[in-house]
């Protein structure tokens, strides 16, 4: 399998940290909360911890801060096909591909549900055939582009479909929740919205291509209740613990081993690192356990900095980022983690 296209897309409006502290601190919701929890508030949106700046489907700060679930899906359902639109639009025009020649659309999501799902959505929106294969994939979290992607790869494999738009998009703004739990005032300061988009063939089209290798995954149920979605008053609350920083490390080094070991690949012989960013802790986490340079993880980084925890779509994002950067050619190393807890690696071919 070829990765022959990718696209981004995020909202308009971008907030800083900083701008998103100010406009907290002086809200009925700051005042509705613990001297603790706002010390926490504090620390994430004006310490260093990785984050500069979101981009969310709201137009003003203050609208964050409205959070019944009839608002949080009214939210969802107008701007997740419309983000996952625009990066699927793109990866194609990146790809050069017809949208009459792709065979499948797959979609993953976790910040909100419709049904029919966001398929049946984008699909129509890009004028897609109607004898496409429809695949909506729901709650793997963060970790889910590496799925989605898995999933084409069979598809691709099994002769069933020559060309197939893979999509990941979040809506996090759609899954706000504020009560005095760190977890859930920390999710609300490091996520922001986006949507991310590939195209993916059995052939490369021409350009500087990306092969998909060997790939592996591992699930450890047994930590299910340290990184999830809730749902609590109707809505969806993110648990987020101190745990996942050094959970995904170690995960992410087995599935690492575990790949190039299969693959017959010596670890030095990895030359670019596209890394989900889930924060600057596991980022700090996944440099001890891969031993990486701050070089390494710089495409991760930089993301981060610029739009936060994407959730699903950051992979696409760090992988688009990397290979404009005229990164070296040879195997590169993808890896997501997430609800679950799941984490899954891929090696790729760039040339």
């Amino acid at each position: 399998m070829f990765i022959t296209g990718l696209g981004t897309a995020t909202p308009q409006h971008r907030f800083t940290q900083k701008e998103c502290w100010d406009i907290f601190s002086a809200s009925e919701l700051s005042r509705q909360l613990d001297s603790r929890s706002r010390a926490i508030i504090k620390k994430v949106l004006t310490g260093n911890n990785g984050i500069v700046s979101r981009h969310l489907v709201l137009e003003r700060v203050d609208e964050a801060f409205d959070v019944t679930p009839d608002i949080l899906h009214a939210r969802y359902t107008k701007h997740a096909p419309l983000l996952a639109t625009q990066a699927a639009e793109r990866a194609l025009a990146d790809a050069g591909t017809e949208r009459n020649q792709i065979d499948a659309l797959l979609i993953s999501t976790c910040t909100g549900y419709l049904c029919p799902g966001l398929t049946s959505y984008v699909g129509e929106r890009l004028g897609l055939r109607p004898d496409v294969l429809n695949l909506d994939l729901v709650g793997q979290g963060c970790a889910a582009a590496l799925p989605n992607l898995t999933t084409a790869q069979a598809l691709l494999a099994s002769g069933r479909c020559k060309h197939v738009l893979s999509v990941c998009v979040e809506v996090c703004s759609a899954a706000l929740f504020f009560e005095n739990d760190a977890g859930v005032l920390i999710s609300a300061c490091i996520f922001g919205d986006g949507a991310g988009a590939a195209v993916l063939s059995n052939s490369p089209n021409g350009k500087r291509s990306i092969e998909w290798k060997i790939s592996g995954s591992v699930l450890a149920p047994n930590d299910r209740d340290l990184l999830r979605f809730e749902q609590k008053a109707g809505m969806l609350r993110n648990v987020l613990t101190p745990q996942v920083p050094a959970l995904a490390a170690k995960h992410a080094a087995k599935v690492f081993a575990d790949v190039l070991t299969r693959a017959n690949v010596p670890r030095n012989n990895v030359n670019g690192w596209v890394l989900h960013p889930g924060g600057r802790d596991v980022l700090l986490a996944l440099h001890e356990s891969l031993g990486l340079t701050p070089r390494d993880t710089r495409w991760s980084e930089s993301v981060l900095r610029e739009f936060g925890n994407l959730s699903s779509a950051s992979l696409f994002f760090v992988l688009k980022a990397a290979f404009a950067d005229s990164a070296p050619s040879g195997y590169w190393w993808m890896s997501s983690f997430g609800a679950g807890f799941s984490c899954h690696g891929a090696l790729l071919e760039v040339s």
